[in-house]
């Protein structure tokens, strides 16, 4: 799949993003190797450690279906306009147990053709 087309379908998960203490809408669209697409978005909570970011719910639809291998995930993010948006450490960590480091492609996008392509090694070397 494009890069393009994955960001677009991050972009849709971002509108339903659950975001009203920081107002920061983030989504996400997980590709997998087979080729299905999960996506998420940002649920927050009041007490804030119970927030799940979009990375995170796409994985984990991903693998509560039976899913375990990854190529890409795009990430998109703001409060109105999209700006640059790359995944907590949380996340990283979370990719790092189900992606392959150096396969494993995160795209950071503005827009379907404005985008940042990492691998996970790029974004999270010496991983635990």
């Amino acid at each position: 799949m494009e890069y393009g087309k994955l960001i677009e379908k991050a972009i849709e998960a971002r509108k339903f993003s659950y975001s009203p203490y920081s107002h920061f809408c983030v989504g996400a669209a997980l590709l997998c190797s087979d080729g299905r697409v999960y996506t998420g978005c940002n649920i927050e909570n009041r007490a804030y450690g119970p927030t799940n970011c979009a990375e995170r719910t796409a994985i984990f639809k991903a693998v509560s279906e039976g899913e375990r291998e990854f190529d890409a995930i795009a990430i998109v993010g703001g409060e109105e306009e999209l700006v640059w948006c790359y995944p907590c450490g949380v996340c990283r960590q979370v990719m790092a147990e189900f992606c392959d480091g150096g396969r494993f492609k995160i795209i950071c996008g503005k827009s379907p053709d404005e985008y940042r392509v990492y691998t996970l090694n790029e974004l999270l070397p010496e991983m635990f």
